[in-house]
């Protein structure tokens, strides 16, 4: 069975092995002169150079000299160009084993170190241990306890040994914090957790699996089955607070294995770890159910008034031929009375000999039915599908505690009055009910002729809860998305230290005067360049200011440089590609398993379901596809590999070695970057591919934001909804996609720049 392994082969390297760039080497292997003088005692040039190669490893990694006396070859010639020796002289050192133990041990005592000892293994379990409270990666725990066991002057075990050791720290870490995460339930909720994974004949499989199969598809069957959900997982009495009680990245570990592992996968864990995974399952469930609950809410309600304006606009179009006969109608009426003022006569005989008075009263009713129709409100029309929202509203409303402040809690006290009236099974609704409409129409729609409509009241709450849910203004306990706004901030104690650690003015008036004054030198100079005739391409001609088209970047003959090349280029598979590029970049040392940290012993099947989420082939046909990967290998591997943190990391580990590339100066200096949105037609309108955009009108689809490098590397690229605006999402790829790429300008055009782009791009 192959080992467990916490290290993929890179960071290995970073950590056991000297490194071979010119500023690392003089930084760690330059000999001091107390260092020369230790050495110059030895007799012949491989033992000085030998002795030299165990003071400089043994100081900068922690180990002495391998025994195959393996020192790269610049550390080498580095350590060799001090001391006056011939580098070679290294290949003869060490023929006798106990000259190599005698100058370890001198090393030792000159150093003042000690060796590591079987008996000292607890202490680097607890080293590992803490580090591994901070985090689930393997190179930052044992780094850090390598860190540790050289504070307390210890020589390093083995390589193999201290992952081994980090491995168990990681592992006590995560039974600690699987315990505490299950210490505050009590018997109940517990047996409510095991029974998730017991199969239920009400539902026909595990309660688990029934939880995680619902249907986003916007319609009243769905938010039911939300909702029903939603009642149910708060019935088990999992207090979302839990979680605070381990280490943010653990909780979303344990929700990440939650989230993807079968009931039968589960049912194999040790009891804590199997219950830690399933309160993160649940909490996450629960916030998942409700703000999908709420979203579906928005969709729908939002459907009904696009419905019932749909409704009017074939109702118009129904009766466009009964328009123009009217209008020819009203044309005689007019003509006929212009002939009884210009010429004298009788209107109403006149009307009668050429319009026909029996035509004219016949007329009255379509007259009235159009201008009903035009006059009619968007709240009346959706009234229609009053039906709809009764089946849906009443455990909506029963389902969540919403919150409001200032104008918005008459809104609150009218979702009390219809919760109170479903509670009731009352036909009515009281005489005096809060009216929380901005509009004032709706407010005498409702209340014509002395008594509130109940059907108009309703409509009229939900479309208000809607447009409050969206402002922020109301919010609701116990969800994700629509939480209160104070809620995504940090506190004013935190905020105050985050602050102080800020290297930059964070005075608002004290920053905005400095920009000011930034601004006027720069306005003066140009000024003063623009007078002089020192802009190229500006002039100032008779006080208006002048620009001269920019010529092409490229000009003709590379374009046709371009295509030569391109036509020279041979054809490739894209998988070839791929795994070109993963022997390249290491980038599928970034896929872990969610549960184990391990990568995949098989690199096919890793790339195969990278292929699959980037074409519309799916699992099942990207399998029929490959040859030696099975469905099963790769449903499995995207199931436990994939994840939007592994694929946000493995982007970062590409895009870090593109910039590496000798060629990609040519195109910038990769300190700059630019963003924008793209819009895709869709093929289908549900969800928010359908919502109207005023840019890319009715069609469905949906827009996708990226961001690239001035090296023309893409590092970040999110879906988002064409309704939505896109300047959170220009704070979202420089935070989360930009990594440790150098950037100090980005570029954006006026959708994606706001007063809040420009401040918190300041602050981060």
């Amino acid at each position: 069975m192959a080992r467990r392994r916490l290290l993929t082969d890179h960071e290995r390297r970073c950590l056991f092995e000297p490194p071979t760039d010119d500023i690392a080497i003089i930084a760690n292997y330059t000999l001091s002169a107390e260092d020369i003088e230790v050495i110059g005692r030895r007799y012949g040039a491989p033992n000085r150079i030998g002795l030299a190669s165990h003071i400089a490893l043994m100081r900068h990694l922690g180990f002495g000299l391998p025994g195959n006396n393996a020192v790269p070859t610049p550390v080498l010639h580095y350590l060799a160009a001090q001391l006056h020796v011939d580098p070679a002289a290294l290949t003869s050192y060490g023929q006798r084993s106990q000259t190599r133990n005698d100058h370890a041990e001198i090393v030792a005592r000159y150093l003042g170190l000690h060796p590591f000892r079987r008996m000292d293994i607890p202490f680097a379990l607890e080293l590992a241990e803490a580090a591994a409270r901070h985090t689930d990666r393997g190179e930052p725990i044992v780094r850090a306890l390598i860190e540790g066991l050289k504070d307390k002057r210890f020589i390093l075990p083995a390589s193999d040994t201290l992952e081994r050791a980090g491995l168990a720290g990681r592992a006590r870490a995560r039974k600690a914090d699987a315990a505490a995460l299950i210490e505050t339930l009590d018997s109940s909720e517990m047996a409510h957790l095991d029974d998730l994974l017991v199969n239920n004949s009400d539902f026909g499989m595990t309660p688990l699996a029934w939880l995680r199969a619902y249907d986003e598809a916007p319609n009243t069957a769905n938010i039911n089955g939300l909702l029903e959900r939603l009642r149910f997982v708060r019935n088990i009495g999992i207090d979302p607070a839990v979680s605070s009680e381990i280490p943010e990245f653990r909780f979303a570990q344990f929700v990440r294995e939650g989230g993807v592992a079968p009931a039968f996968l589960l049912s194999d864990y040790s009891l804590n770890r199997r219950r830690a995974t399933l309160v993160a399952a649940v909490i996450d469930l629960e916030a998942r159910l409700a703000d999908g609950a709420i979203q579906m809410f928005d969709r729908l309600i939002g459907g009904m008034f696009t419905r019932a304006r749909r409704g009017r606009e074939r109702r118009y179009q129904d009766s466009i031929q009964s328009v123009g006969q009217l209008m020819r109608l009203f044309g005689a009426t007019i003509s006929a009375l212009d002939e009884a003022i210009q010429h004298g006569g009788d209107p109403l005989e006149l009307i009668d000999e050429m319009v026909g008075w029996h035509k004219l009263v016949a007329a009255k009713a379509q007259v009235d039915a159009l201008a009903n129709l035009a006059g009619e409100d968007a709240l009346v029309m959706a009234t229609e599908r009053y039906a709809t929202l009764r089946r849906f509203g009443p455990a909506f409303f029963e389902a969540f505690s919403f919150k409001a402040s200032g104008s918005r809690l008459q809104l609150i006290k009218a979702i009390d009055v219809i919760r109170d009236a479903n509670q009731r099974k009352a036909r009515h609704l009281p005489d005096s009910v809060p009216l929380p409409f901005p509009n004032r129409k709706w407010k005498q729609i409702i209340t014509s002729g002395g008594r509130i409509n109940r059907r108009l009241y309703e409509i009229a709450v939900a479309a208000t809860l809607r447009d409050g849910l969206r402002a922020g203004d109301v919010w609701v306990e116990g969800s994700r998305s629509y939480q209160r706004f104070d809620a995504y901030l940090l506190s004013r104690r935190d905020t105050a230290k985050a602050l102080e650690q800020l290297a930059f003015e964070t005075d608002a008036q004290a920053y905005l005067a400095g920009r000011g004054r930034t601004l006027d030198w720069r306005l003066r100079r140009f000024a003063k360049q623009l007078k002089g005739g020192n802009l190229e391409g500006v002039s100032l001609d008779r006080d208006r200011l002048k620009i001269q088209q920019m010529p092409p970047i490229s000009p003709p003959e590379a374009e046709a440089l371009d295509r030569r090349l391109d036509g020279l280029l041979p054809r490739v598979r894209i998988t070839e590609l791929l795994l070109e590029v993963a022997e390249r970049t290491g980038f599928l040392s970034a896929f872990r398993e969610l549960r184990s940290g391990k990568e995949h012993d098989n690199p096919n099947a890793v790339l195969a379901a990278i292929l699959a989420d980037g074409t519309n082939l799916g699992l099942e046909r990207m399998a029929n596809a490959s040859e030696g990967v099975t469905y099963a290998q790769i449903a499995w591997t995207h199931n436990w590999y994939l994840s939007p943190e592994n694929y946000s990391h493995a982007l970062q580990t590409i895009v870090a070695a593109h910039h590496q590339l000798p060629f990609a100066r040519h195109w910038g200096a990769g300190t700059s970057s630019s963003s924008d949105g793209q819009f895709f037609r869709s093929g289908r309108s549900r969800s928010g591919a359908a919502e109207v955009n005023a840019k890319y009108g009715a069609e469905p689809g949906v827009k996708i934001y990226s961001h690239v490098s001035d090296h023309f590397a893409s590092f970040g690229s999110r879906i988002m909804s064409a309704t939505a605006g896109e300047a959170p999402y220009v704070l979202d790829g420089l935070v989360l996609g930009a990594g440790q790429l150098p950037l100090h300008e980005h570029y954006t055009d006026p959708g994606g720049a706001s007063d809040h782009v420009f401040g918190l791009c300041h602050l981060l």
